[in-house]
């Protein structure tokens, strides 16, 4: 069972140094034993204090690192079971298989198009993480070669899959530079893949078919030396699944029980795409850090980038763009110029629908801490007075020679005040930014 704060706190120097940047020890052994600290963050801690708060003051969900490099994709650590209790750090990888029984050259163009799967989503690059070798063949010296030319043709990290020990030691011989993930380690293959792991600095992944077989393993594997291990204790149906990744979860973080301690893997794949995806975005939620699937078109992959992006987000800091004028297309002194609120969502799908007007346009977004127009509204976060101010700290006036300013149909009650306070003219845009192309070809 984890040590609440008192007893951690009697293990504590005493001494209210306040170096560990908390007012006093009893301060920082609860934040110790809500786990939102670390223990080297006392720099006084005495070796034998160290000895017994290692389990306390280490992560519930051991943090893991896949690839190198700004490759490197980094699982685990998480402390929460719900994103609004705090927030979750370590946004869950998403890799796309590979088979290595493909010809040379087909294999080759499917890591490309995995490659190619880049997005740019409310002014963020969102994109695929790693690619999953398969040892579809069965062959070790076939599946070393495939990994070779993963490894050379993308920069992702790698997942190692074959329970073949024989394959998995050959294809780390090529790539174990790349620090891939070993998929999978079992109770019958456990001790020749731990051996691997260990020799090659690698994580593994252990695949149980219960919550029993999974903390066992992970102890005995645990006991070979290897640390950095995912798990995988799935179900035949989405409902078992979820159940186990839930009780996993819940294990390690509510009972510090560290056999369970660690990130999930799992693989999605139904045959059906949208099937497929659904039951990959459900798995991300409840609570992989690395999902499997093999859709590759970006109309598939999209939507599970799009989620992730979503989840991963800090639920009491909405996603912000800079206060400034942003020009669309190649704007001069008499274009128009609107404003919105500085929202990422809402500055962004005001740019796009801009855009597809073909008018070049001025867009000054107005810091309302990232809140949609209604919302700051109504919280008073946008009024006469922050667009005024927002005008004069962006300078726009040195911009726009004809001064005139197209606000939010939502806002139009606003409009009256606005020119009062601006001295501009307020031009009222459309209700539905939809509308916008439309509106700007007329009124441009």
């Amino acid at each position: 069972m984890p040590l609440t704060g008192l007893e951690i706190y009697k293990l504590l120097p005493k001494t209210n140094c306040k170096d560990c940047g908390f007012p006093t020890c009893l301060a920082f052994a609860m934040q110790l034993a809500a786990k939102k600290v670390e223990l080297k963050k006392c720099p006084h801690v005495s070796e034998e204090a160290q000895a017994a708060l290692e389990g306390a003051s280490a992560p519930p969900i051991r943090l893991v690192r896949i690839g190198t490099g700004e490759a490197e994709v980094k699982v685990g650590e998480e402390t929460q079971l719900f994103r609004h209790d705090d927030k979750f750090y370590n946004p869950a990888g998403v890799a796309i298989t590979v088979d290595d029984d493909l010809e040379e050259a087909a294999f080759a163009e499917r890591i490309e198009k995995i490659n190619s799967l880049q997005f740019t989503r409310v002014g963020q690059e969102i994109s695929v993480d790693l690619i999953a070798v398969v040892n579809k063949s069965g062959d070790a010296n076939t599946f070393a070669q495939r990994a070779k030319l993963a490894a050379e043709k993308s920069p992702l990290a790698l997942i190692l899959v074959s329970k073949q020990a024989e394959s998995i030691g050959a294809a780390l011989e090529e790539v174990a530079g790349k620090r891939p993930l070993i998929y999978a380690a079992d109770a019958q293959n456990y001790e020749d893949l731990a051996r691997l792991a260990k020799d090659k600095s690698t994580p593994l992944a252990v695949v149980a078919q219960s919550l029993e077989e999974g903390a066992d393993l992970t102890e005995k594997i645990k006991a070979l030396g290897v640390e950095d291990l995912m798990l995988d204790i799935g179900g035949k149906a989405i409902k078992e699944a979820l159940l186990n990744f839930t009780k996993v979860r819940r294990a390690a973080i509510k009972r510090n029980f560290r056999p369970l301690g660690f990130s999930i893997i799992t693989f999605a794949a139904d045959g059906d795409p949208y099937k497929t995806i659904a039951f990959a975005s459900t798995y991300m939620a409840k609570y992989a850090g690395v999902v499997v699937t093999d859709c590759i078109e970006p109309w598939q992959i999209l939507p599970l980038l799009t989620v992730r992006q979503n989840m991963y987000t800090d639920p009491q800091k909405p996603i912000q763009v800079e206060e400034k004028i942003y020009a669309v297309g190649e704007p001069d002194e008499n274009s128009p110029l609107l404003f919105t609120t500085n929202f990422s969502l809402t500055y962004y799908t005001v740019e796009g629908d801009v855009e597809a007007s073909r008018v070049p346009a001025w867009i000054l977004a107005v810091d309302t801490e990232g809140t949609s127009v209604l919302t700051a509204y109504a919280g008073d976060k946008l009024t006469e007075k922050t667009v005024a101010q927002a005008l004069e700290k962006t300078k726009a006036a040195e911009k726009i020679k004809h001064k005139k300013l197209i606000i939010p149909g939502l806002v139009a009650v606003m409009s009256g005040k606005l020119e009062e306070e601006t001295g501009w003219e307020i031009l009222v845009g459309p209700r539905e930014c939809s509308v916008l192309p439309k509106f700007l070809q007329e009124v441009a």
